[in-house]
């Protein structure tokens, strides 16, 4: 995972990257395997001067491959947050 943010903070996208679905564009989400259970890392890429890790967790959803409601809603609400901490830090984003 920090090799694939590597790539995203220049500019890059890894391969294993793919769409968060649900927030729009430039909210990625890495998947990684380890001793049988899965780990994963979201992020986003919508500001230029910065790449904001939303969440990193294991997934553990009791039902199925959905991702848990709280992981979702969490992935929501610091999106939100990362908005509003690069506004203060560079002002808002060129789009």
């Amino acid at each position: 995972m920090g090799n694939a943010l590597g790539i995203a903070q220049f500019g890059g996208t890894a391969p294993t990257a793919k769409p968060w679905k649900g927030l729009g564009g430039g909210v990625l989400e890495l998947v990684e395997s380890y001793e049988g259970r899965a780990y994963r890392a979201v992020y986003t890429v919508r500001f230029p001067e910065a790449v904001y890790v939303l969440h990193a967790f294991e997934k553990k959803s009791p039902s199925g491959i959905r991702t848990a409601r709280r992981d979702v809603a969490l992935v929501g609400r610091r999106l939100t947050t990362a908005q509003e901490d690069y506004e203060v830090l560079y002002g808002k984003p060129k789009r």
